[in-house]
């Protein structure tokens, strides 16, 4: 499925390169895992092979298709219940869409303009523009700067 050097997304996480895969024996069984690194963050994952299409990991998007998503993602009509809104910005981060999670953060950068955010919603935001920075910084072969500023010129494009 995936080779080592591969650029993967994992959702939750975010966008990483394939390290390593190892084979672990867990409970008797020998299991195959990707070994990822998290470009933002410098975090490192395990993902079984097993099970790594059911948990959604994938290849990264290419850089014209980043750029269009984030230049045309829009933010979204959403509920006045901050739960509500909660759960489906959450559901839609799971998925490891980018043009779902790009949707998310642009709404959210939207409604902190015009109200508050909850703090939850906060960390939220900051949840979806880490997850997006991290597919801007391996599909464009920028730094977390530049990054950035490629999210922040295609929020100015749709808002």
């Amino acid at each position: 499925m995936f080779n080592v050097g591969d650029r993967v997304v994992y959702p939750m996480y975010g966008a990483g390169v394939i390290e390593s895969i190892e084979d672990r024996v867990i409970d008797g069984k020998n299991l195959t895992y990707y070994v990822l690194n998290i470009s933002v963050g410098n975090l490192k994952i395990m993902v079984s092979r097993d099970k790594a299409e059911k948990g959604g990991l994938r290849a990264i998007c290419a850089a014209d298709e980043v750029r269009s998503i984030v230049n045309e993602a829009k933010p979204i009509e959403m509920s006045d219940n901050w739960n509500i809104r909660y759960k489906d910005n959450m559901e839609k981060l799971k998925t490891g869409d980018l043009f779902k999670i790009t949707e998310v953060f642009k709404t959210l950068i939207l409604r902190e303009r015009n109200k508050s955010l909850s703090s939850v919603e906060k960390k939220l935001m900051g949840t979806a523009k880490q997850i997006i920075l991290s597919e801007i910084i391996l599909s464009q072969n920028v730094d977390k700067p530049g990054a950035e500023e490629f999210l922040m010129n295609g929020v100015a494009v749709s808002l």
